[in-house]
C-alpha cells in the first residue's frame, strides 16, 4: 500500500499539470451535467414494513386522488376580542379567503369551508380553513407559497388575526451561512497551524472541489436516480468535513518530510505513502458507516448515504492525486515566510523546528503526551467518569420527529399551532387517521372500539370510498402530538382493533419511523463498528488498539447523546442554544450522529495512532513511540477537529430545530472524541498497555494482508534524506 500510493505520490507531483487539468475538467463536467438536469424534486418519503406506510399504500390504491401524502395547510384565524368568528363581517373575510385559495394554484387539491366543515371553536374565537395539495411540500412551487402567503397577509389587514401552519410552507432550510462561516474559521485555523496562506488554502480548494464534483454528480443524476433535494445536503457536509481533514494530513506530512531533508518530489511521494495511506482506510471507515446507512431500511436515508460515500470516496482521490500536484505548483510557498528565510540564511533548522529532534523546545503536543505518560491511570479515570457523567440523561431518550410545536415563536407556523391548540386543544394538532379495510359495519364497529378508549377528544364518522370496501376515521388525541400519551394511543387503538384497521396520518407515521430509527441502532452499531474493527486491525497489525478505538468511539457518542438529551429534550441550557421548546429528540440524530462522528473519529484515530505505530515498528520503546505520535500529529488532528467543530457550531444558530439539534450534536460529539477521547484517554489506554497494545497472535499475523501502512518499505526502496541535495539546495531553488 505505502510503496503503491509513494509511487502515485510521486507521479502525481511530476505531472501535476495534467492531473490538475484532469480534476478541472471533472469539475467542469460535473458542473455541466448540474446545470443542464432537470430541478431536484423530493423523492416520496416512505418508511417501507411500518402499519402507517401500509395505510398510506392503501389509500393510494383505494382512494385514487385523494392525494394522500399531498401537502396540507391550515389557515388559522382569531376573532378580535369582544368579538366571534361566525359574526356576518367576520364570516364574510374568511369565505373571501376560501375563494381566494380555490383559485390561487392548480396544484390546490381541495379547500374546506370552516362553517360547514364544524373547523370553528367552540367559543367561536377561532376557525380554520384546510387546504389540501395535489403534491408534497417539497414539490410545491414557489408561486403556490406566494399565492398561500398573500391570501392569510391580506386577511390580516382586515383586522383579523391570520396565521398558517402545515408543511406546506416547508423548505429546505437554507444552510449556506454556516457553511460560509466555517469555511472562514477554517481558514483562519489553517493558517495559525501552517503559517502560510498557501498550505493553508490548499485543503480548502481541493475541499471546495471535492464538494463541487461530488454535489453537482448528485444533482446531474437526481432526476436518473430518483434522488431528492435534500440528499445533497448531507454529502456537502460530510464531503467537506473529511476533503479538509485529508488534505490538511497530507500537506502537514510533506512539510515534515521536507524537514528532514527530502526532495520535494520525493517528500511529496512519501506523504502519500504514509499519511495517504491512513487517508485511504479513513475514508473506507467512513464509506462503511455511510454504506450502512442501508441496513436502516428507508430509502432516502440510503441514498443519502450512498451519495455521501461517493463524496468522500472523491475527497480521497483528491487528496492522493490534486494534492501532490498542488505542491509542486505551491513550490517553497508551502513553508512560512520565516522558515524560507530561515532556510536560505541558515538560521533555521528546519530538522530540530519541524520535527522536535535534537535540542529543539518540545512542542505542546510532547509535552502533552509525556504528562499522560506520567499518570495514566489518573487521566484514563477523569476521561472515562467524566463522559460517562455526561452520557447519563442518554438513558432517558425519548425519539420523535419536530413539528411546528417545536418551532420558534416568531414564526407564522408556531403561532397557528398555538391558535389550534388554544381554541381547540393540543391534540387537534396531530389527527389521526384510521384506515378500516372492510365494509361500513366494520367501519362502524371500530368507531364504536375507539370511543371505549381513553385519551380521545373527538372521533369523526366514517368517510367510505366509492366502491364502499373501505373507510377512513379521523381521531383527535386529547394531549400533543409529540407526547408519549399520544404514542400510548396509536398502540391502544391498534391493539384494540383487528388487522383489517390501520393506523397512520403525520402523527402515526412520526412514531412508526422513530421506532424503525430504533430498532434499527443496535444493528447499524455492530455492522459499522465490526467492520471498521477489522479495517483497524489489518491498519494497525493489533487487536487491542482496534478495540480500544471502537469503545472510545462508543462512550464519546454515547456523551453527546446524553449532552443533546439534556439540553434538548430536558431544556438545560436552552436559552444559551435558542431551544424555545423542549420536546423528543429528533428520530434520526443518533444514526445520523453515528453515522458522521464515526467516520471523522476514524480519521483522527488513523492519522494519530499510525504515526505512533510507525515510530513503533521503526524501533521506538512503546512510550517514545506515544510521544512522536503527538509531536508529528497532534497539533494537526487538533486543528481539523477544531475546524469540524466551528462547521457544526455553525449550523446551532439557525432557527430550524432540526438543524440546530444536528449542529449541536455534532459539534459536541467532534468535542468529546478528538480532545477527550482520542488526545487523552487513548494515550493513557497504550501507555498503560505498553508492548502488549501491538500484540497480535501469530496465526492471525499470517492471515491478515500487510498493506504497511506505516511506510516500513519506504525506507528500503528510497533513499535517506541526507542526499546530496539537502532541504536548503531545494527551497532556494524552487
Amino acid at each position: 500500500m505505502a510503496t503503491f500510493l509513494y509511487k502515485l505520490g510521486r507521479s502525481a507531483f511530476r505531472r501535476r499539470r495534467l492531473v490538475a487539468l484532469l480534476w478541472v475538467a471533472l469539475l467542469a463536467l460535473a458542473g455541466a451535467g448540474a446545470a443542464t438536469a432537470p430541478a431536484a424534486t423530493s423523492s416520496s418519503f416512505s418508511i417501507p414494513g411500518t402499519e402507517a406506510q401500509k395505510a398510506f399504500d392503501l389509500l393510494e390504491r383505494r382512494f385514487p386522488g385523494g392525494n394522500a401524502d399531498g401537502a396540507t395547510a391550515r389557515v388559522v384565524f382569531k376573532a378580535p376580542d369582544g368579538q366571534k368568528m361566525t359574526d356576518a363581517p367576520n364570516k364574510a373575510k374568511v369565505e373571501k379567503v376560501v375563494d381566494e385559495l380555490k383559485s390561487g394554484s392548480d396544484q390546490v387539491a381541495s379547500v374546506t369551508d370552516p362553517y360547514t366543515a364544524q373547523a370553528v371553536s367552540k367559543d367561536g374565537s377561532t376557525a380554520y380553513v384546510s387546504v389540501s395539495y395535489k403534491v408534497s411540500g417539497m414539490e410545491l412551487s414557489d408561486a403556490t407559497r406566494e399565492a398561500l402567503q398573500k391570501t392569510g397577509h391580506d386577511a390580516q389587514g382586515q383586522g383579523l388575526t391570520v396565521e398558517i401552519g402545515g408543511d406546506a410552507l416547508q423548505t429546505v432550510p437554507a444552510t449556506g451561512a454556516g457553511e460560509i462561516v466555517g469555511v472562514v474559521i477554517a481558514g483562519i485555523v489553517l493558517v495559525m497551524t501552517f503559517g502560510s496562506l498557501v498550505a493553508a488554502g490548499l485543503p480548502l480548494l481541493t475541499a471546495i472541489i471535492g464538494v463541487g464534483i461530488g454535489v453537482s454528480s448528485i444533482t446531474a443524476l437526481a432526476g436518473v436516480l430518483d434522488l431528492g433535494s435534500t440528499t445533497s445536503t448531507l454529502a456537502m457536509m460530510i464531503g467537506l468535513a473529511v476533503g479538509i481533514d485529508y488534505a490538511l494530513f497530507i500537506v502537514s506530512r510533506y512539510r515534515a518530510e521536507l524537514a528532514e531533508g527530502r526532495e520535494r518530489e520525493d517528500a511529496a511521494g512519501r506523504a502519500v505513502g504514509t499519511a495517504g495511506s491512513a487517508v485511504v482506510f479513513a475514508g473506507l471507515t467512513v464509506v462503511i458507516a455511510l454504506v450502512g446507512l442501508a441496513v436502516v431500511n428507508i430509502p432516502m436515508l440510503t441514498k443519502m448515504g450512498f451519495a455521501a460515500a461517493g463524496t468522500v470516496l472523491i475527497a480521497v482521490l483528491i487528496a492522493l492525486t490534486l494534492i501532490p500536484a498542488l505542491l509542486g505548483f505551491a513550490g517553497s510557498k508551502v513553508m512560512g515566510r520565516k522558515q524560507r528565510k530561515g532556510v536560505a540564511t541558515g538560521a533555521v533548522d528546519l530538522t530540530k523546528a519541524e520535527t522536535g529532534k535534537a535540542d529543539a523546545k518540545p512542542n505542546a503536543g510532547t509535552r502533552w503526551a509525556r504528562f499522560v505518560i506520567r499518570r495514566p491511570v489518573m487521566v484514563l479515570l477523569v476521561g472515562v467518569l467524566g463522559l460517562g457523567a455526561i452520557a447519563l440523561p442518554a438513558a432517558s431518550l425519548e425519539m420523535g420527529l419536530p413539528d411546528d410545536g417545536s418551532s420558534p415563536t416568531s414564526t407564522s407556523q408556531r403561532r397557528a399551532y398555538d391558535l389550534l391548540s388554544d381554541g381547540f386543544g393540543p391534540g387537534f394538532n396531530g389527527p389521526l387517521m384510521v384506515v378500516v379495510d372492510g365494509d361500513e359495519t366494520a367501519a362502524e364497529s371500530t368507531v364504536e372500539k375507539i370511543k371505549g378508549l381513553d385519551g380521545i377528544v373527538a372521533v369523526t364518522p366514517p368517510t367510505p370510498n366509492k366502491a364502499g370496501d373501505t373507510a377512513m376515521i379521523t381521531v383527535v388525541p386529547k394531549d400533543r402530538p409529540s407526547s408519549v400519551a399520544t404514542e400510548d394511543l396509536v398502540h391502544d387503538i391498534r391493539d384494540a382493533t383487528g388487522d383489517n384497521v390501520l393506523v397512520t396520518g403525520a402523527t402515526a407515521m412520526n412514531i412508526d419511523f422513530s421506532q424503525k430509527m430504533n430498532d434499527a441502532l443496535l444493528p447499524y452499531l455492530a455492522l459499522v463498528v465490526g467492520l471498521a474493527f477489522l479495517l483497524l486491525m489489518v491498519v494497525f497489525r493489533s487487536i487491542l488498539v482496534p478495540l480500544k478505538a471502537a469503545l472510545g468511539f462508543l462512550l464519546s457518542v454515547v456523551a453527546a447523546l446524553g449532552a443533546v438529551v439534556a439540553v434538548f429534550q430536558w431544556g438545560w441550557l436552552g436559552g444559551l442554544f435558542g431551544v424555545e421548546q423542549p420536546g423528543p429528540v429528533m428520530s434520526m440524530m443518533p444514526i445520523f450522529m453515528v453515522g458522521v462522528v464515526f467516520g471523522l473519529a476514524m480519521d483522527y484515530e488513523v492519522f494519530l495512532v499510525t504515526r505512533m505505530r510507525e515510530a513503533y515498528v521503526h524501533g521506538e520503546r512503546p512510550g517514545e513511540a506515544i510521544v512522536t505520535g503527538f509531536r508529528h500529529s497532534a497539533r494537526v488532528v487538533t486543528a481539523a477537529a477544531v475546524i469540524m467543530i466551528a462547521v457544526f457550531s455553525g449550523f446551532i444558530g439557525m432557527d430550524d430545530q432540526m438543524i440546530k439539534m444536528i449542529g449541536f450534536g455534532l459539534a459536541i460529539a467532534v468535542l468529546f472524541d478528538a480532545f477527550v477521547v482520542r488526545m487523552a484517554i487513548v494515550p493513557a489506554v497504550l501507555a498503560l498497555l505498553g508492548h502488549k497494545a501491538w500484540w497480535l497472535p501469530k496465526w492471525l499475523d499470517k492471515v491478515l494482508p500487510n498493506v504497511d501502512v506505516e511506510g516500513e518499505a519506504l525506507a528500503k526502496t528510497t533513499g535517506s534524506p541526507d542526499s546530496p541535495r539537502g532541504p536548503e539546495r531545494e527551497m532556494v531553488n524552487v
